[in-house]
């Protein structure tokens, strides 16, 4: 699957939903999925600035593709993340570099978040984007 249509596939889903507490719920759910990090690996190093409650984002780049795992000690956080990853997995970092993540606009996931949860995910982007260019630039 494109990252085109990961992204399709998400709005999808979310279009099914009316109210956004259904859709709050659909990514609590989705966090259930979430590549769960290693224990060992969730250090400093690996906690996401920027964020309310702590996440820890893993990324390794193997046989050309970058792979994510993550956790978050919040389950709306967890979801969030679970979301990036499920679009970002993967793929190759130069795709990762430079994909526009329209599905965050489009399921008006960003306007429903507090200020806060939004820097956060914010931040989830911009960490998985540098991941990307620095497999790139290795």
């Amino acid at each position: 699957m494109t990252l085109e249509e990961k992204q399709k596939e998400i709005i999808d889903e979310f279009a099914v939903y009316d109210d956004w507490m259904d859709k709050y719920e659909y990514i609590i759910e989705l966090g259930k999925d979430l590549p769960i990090i290693d224990e060992a690996l969730k250090t400093n190093d690996r906690i996401i600035e920027g964020c309310q409650s702590k996440v820890w984002l893993d990324s390794k780049f193997e046989d050309g593709v970058m792979k994510f795992t993550a956790d978050s000690d919040a389950i709306i956080a967890k979801g969030i993340i679970g979301l990036l990853i499920r679009v970002l997995n993967n793929e190759k970092p130069e795709s990762i570099a430079t994909c526009d993540l329209h599905f965050i606009n489009e399921i008006g996931l960003q306007e429903h978040l507090s200020p806060t949860r939004a820097n956060g995910l914010a931040s989830m982007v911009q960490k998985m984007k540098l991941s990307a260019l620095k497999a790139i630039s290795n």
